[in-house]
């Protein structure tokens, strides 16, 4: 069993037992970072996007890995950017992990049924993408996966994100995960369950001005 300090109980998401000085545990599917003084949005140039989706540290563990993250993003859609490039300055976060604001670890784009040019489309004529940031410093070590997802713009349009861009971006990519998805040799379970609390719902402080839910979608990912 996993043993967490008892400081960071209070934003364990999930079941958990107190033994001794020690936190056991049990069934913790991430920590809010808000607690360990974090934030459920990123840093992105005219404010915050949110992490609106988060892979719970419950999902299989390859899941977790960065290969796992490449090849369960191509089961529902998504690949590594356009030829490996990525354009503009990776975003940061932190998570209350003890990290304090790190880099994106990738970022993935629809790639529209091809995994190896799809992206290059997306990046032309715009679509859902998102930004991957994972929970695994000493305050908070739960290995889950918080994504940025939103849809996007074309690139004549600076890939600004679409009106309600947060909100659709975060349901599309949900919509297709959801159930039994494949891809390389391996089948995946997904079950989502929305939260509410975690993120505020509004404008303040969202990047380019655009209104979010407050609903966070947290997926457990299991191989079978």
């Amino acid at each position: 069993m996993l043993a967490v300090p008892l400081a960071v109980f209070a934003f364990a998401y999930g079941s958990a037992v107190v033994t001794g000085l020690t936190l056991q545990k049990r069934a913790v599917d991430f920590f809010d970072p808000a607690q360990g003084g974090g934030s459920i949005f990123d840093n992105a140039t005219f404010g915050g996007e949110p992490l609106n989706v988060i892979i719970s540290w419950q999902s299989s563990p390859d899941v977790l890995t960065d290969d796992g993250i490449l090849n369960f993003a191509r089961a529902i859609g998504f690949s590594q950017e356009c030829l490996g490039l990525h354009l503009g300055d990776p975003q940061t976060a932190n998570l209350g992990d003890g990290n304090g604001s790190v880099n994106q670890t990738v970022e993935f784009r629809q790639d529209f049924g091809n995994d190896f040019l799809g992206t290059c489309l997306e990046s032309l004529v715009g679509g859902n993408h998102f930004r991957v940031f994972r929970q695994n410093g000493p305050q908070a070590n739960s290995g889950a996966l918080f994504l940025a997802v939103s849809k996007e713009q074309p690139a004549s349009q600076n890939h600004d994100i679409v009106p309600d861009g947060y909100n659709i971006g975060r349901d599309e990519l949900v919509a297709g995960a959801v159930g039994t998805k494949s891809f390389g040799g391996v089948t995946y379970n997904v079950v989502a369950k929305n939260i509410t609390g975690l993120m505020p719902a509004g404008s303040d402080g969202v990047n380019h001005g655009i209104a979010v839910d407050g609903i966070v979608t947290l997926l457990t990912v299991t191989i079978q």
